[in-house]
């Protein structure tokens, strides 16, 4: 059996046997000489969850409409652009460099002109995700529509198959692992755009949270939305895993 074609139920068990061991971990380390406002214990957080459990969960609503937005549209682009570089050679050759640039120039850099370009509302921040989102989503889709078996393609043009039909009984069944997997990458690093953007210039979401809340040592807080953010994240790539076991259920990779 592969890693891929695991038991969902193992799977879920041995995430949280790690997280119970993390959750240990860190209250032997609160244990010690550790100031709270360094390190508070999972109890204190677990307090400032359920306290401020209707202000958390405004701006959990908030971050996590950005996220899903960048998402969407981070993947239609990534995916437009995969496209159009596969049909048109002298459009690859164009936007290959700036796709390149885009990632070279570091995130923190963007997000200042971001803010100032669309503004302190949810704009700047779903730019911000859509901005970390695509390049996975280009670099592998892009590759796995170029490395089609080319015996597939002589058999669908020996079957008279138009360039239409090629694309997509051929190619875009052929790349569809591959897309998977940007996706996946895609559902991990989405909340990174957004949390960046909140950080930057925002009045709510759990990037804004964690600003205030750290500017007030209330790090209890922090580490609260902090929590729900990482669970967020983890919740999304699984939903993303699960439609795309479900999607693309024939890949090898899938097999159990």
């Amino acid at each position: 059996m592969t890693p891929m074609s695991e038991n969902p139920l193992s799977r879920l068990r041995r995430g949280l046997t790690v997280f119970a061991g993390l959750l240990m971990l860190w209250s032997l380390l609160t244990l010690g000489n550790i100031p709270a406002f360094l390190l508070p214990s999972p109890a204190s957080v677990a307090q400032a969850l359920w306290n401020g459990r209707d202000y958390l969960a405004w701006h959990t609503l908030v971050t996590a409409s950005e996220i899903v937005s960048g998402l969407v549209l981070g993947v239609l682009l990534g995916a437009g652009l995969a496209l159009g570089m596969m049909f048109s050679p002298r459009l690859q050759r164009w936007l290959m460099p700036l796709v390149l640039t885009s990632q070279a120039i570091p995130v923190f850099a963007l997000a200042p002109l971001l803010v100032l370009w669309f503004g302190f509302g949810m704009s700047a921040k779903v730019a911000m995700a859509v901005l970390v989102i695509f390049f996975p989503v280009v670099s592998s889709f892009f590759d796995g529509l170029r490395r089609v078996n080319n015996d597939y393609l002589d058999l669908a043009r020996t079957m008279g198959a138009s360039r239409r039909a090629q694309l997509r009984h051929v190619r875009l069944m052929a790349a569809l692992p591959a897309f998977g997997s940007g996706l996946r990458m895609a559902a991990a690093v989405a909340p990174i755009g957004a949390i960046i953007g909140e950080w930057v210039g925002s009045a709510e979401g759990l990037g804004y949270v964690m600003l205030n809340a750290n500017a007030r040592m209330q790090t209890d807080v922090c580490f609260a939305a902090l929590f729900i953010l990482v669970l967020m994240t983890v919740l999304l790539w699984l939903t993303v895993d699960a439609l795309l076991r479900r999607l693309i259920a024939w890949s090898p990779e899938h097999d159990e």
